[in-house]
C-alpha cells in the first residue's frame, strides 16, 4: 500500500472509521489514480483486486471517504461523479470534451483575477471551483496552393 493510501486510512481511522479489508483495497486505487475515475471505473480497478468487493461497498466506502473529507467529488457535465484524493494544494480543472480526460491545473493569475472579482463585488473570496470544457486545437497543414 503507498504512503498517500495509508494517510487516507488513517485519517478515515481518525474520523472513528472501522477499517476493513476492502476499505484498504479502495483506498489504494483511489489513491493511485490520476484519471478523476468514476465510481464504476473504481469498482473495475477494486475487483480486478479482490473480485468479492461488490458495487454497494464501494459505494458506501466512497461516501464515507468523502463525508471524511477524505475525497473529493466532481459532478463534470456528461453527469458521471467522479473521484479524485482531497488535496491540500488547489486546482482547477480542463476537461477535454473529445475525450472526457480530466486535467488539473493551477493559475496564479486566474487566482488573482477570482479574488479581485469577488472583491470588486464586495465580497472575500472563501472558495470556488472553475471547471473549464474545451476540445484540442488540431493543427492543420494547409498546402500552399498553386496559381
Amino acid at each position: 500500500m503507498s504512503d498517500a493510501a495509508d494517510a487516507l486510512i488513517e485519517h478515515c481511522r481518525e474520523a472513528g472509521q472501522r477499517i476493513t479489508g476492502p476499505r484498504r483495497i479502495i483506498a489504494n486505487v483511489v489513491v493511485k489514480s490520476d484519471d478523476h475515475p468514476d465510481v464504476s471505473e473504481i469498482y473495475r480497478r477494486v475487483t480486478a483486486i479482490d473480485p468479492g468487493i461488490s458495487l454497494s461497498t464501494v459505494y458506501r466506502t466512497l461516501k464515507i471517504f468523502a463525508a471524511t473529507g477524505l475525497v473529493e467529488r466532481h459532478s463534470f457535465a456528461g453527469g458521471r461523479v467522479r473521484i479524485e484524493p482531497a488535496s491540500e494544494v488547489h486546482h482547477d480543472h480542463l476537461i477535454d470534451i473529445a475525450s472526457g480526460a480530466v486535467i488539473e491545473f493551477r493559475s496564479d493569475e486566474i487566482e488573482r483575477l477570482q479574488a479581485l472579482v469577488a472583491r470588486e463585488l464586495g465580497f472575500e473570496l472563501t472558495g470556488h471551483r472553475l471547471v473549464l470544457y474545451g476540445r484540442p486545437l488540431v493543427r492543420t497543414l494547409r498546402r500552399a496552393r498553386k496559381p
